[in-house]
């Protein structure tokens, strides 16, 4: 089960083409996970003691000019301390990116085991 959310394209998110800047991205799928970690998993990503381990984003077509961004999620891994999200971001109607990132559960020694709430939200939307 995929999990949706919209993102605002900011006028500050253009560069001086009008289109939006390929930093920002970045920015638009950390804003994907926070709005996941906020509604299914009822905490804030700030609280959630995760790490960016990686991310890899594939460009597909420019965005040009403000609106809304769709943005698809999905659970594409649970390990025993990272979750792989997939990303798909659409800007009217078009696919425009395609993105992955790991997060990684850090305790006070380095990596630990995901917090049930984690786990549990992460598997009710893993792919199969």
């Amino acid at each position: 089960m995929t999990f949706e959310t919209t993102v605002p394209v900011r006028y500050r998110d253009l560069d001086p083409m009008g289109h939006v800047n390929n930093a920002v991205y970045a920015t638009y799928l950390e804003e994907v996970r926070t709005a996941f970690f906020r509604e299914e998993v009822g905490i804030d990503l700030a609280d959630s003691r995760a790490a960016l381990a990686s991310i890899e984003i594939e460009f597909r077509a420019p965005v040009e000019g403000t609106g809304a961004i769709r943005a698809v999620l999905d659970v594409v891994d649970v390990g025993t301390t990272s979750l792989t999200f997939g990303y798909e971001l659409y800007h009217e109607g078009l696919l425009v990116a395609e993105g992955e990132t790991v997060q990684v559960a850090i305790g006070e020694d380095g990596p630990e085991p995901l917090p049930d709430a984690v786990r549990t939200a992460a598997e009710r939307h893993a792919t199969e």
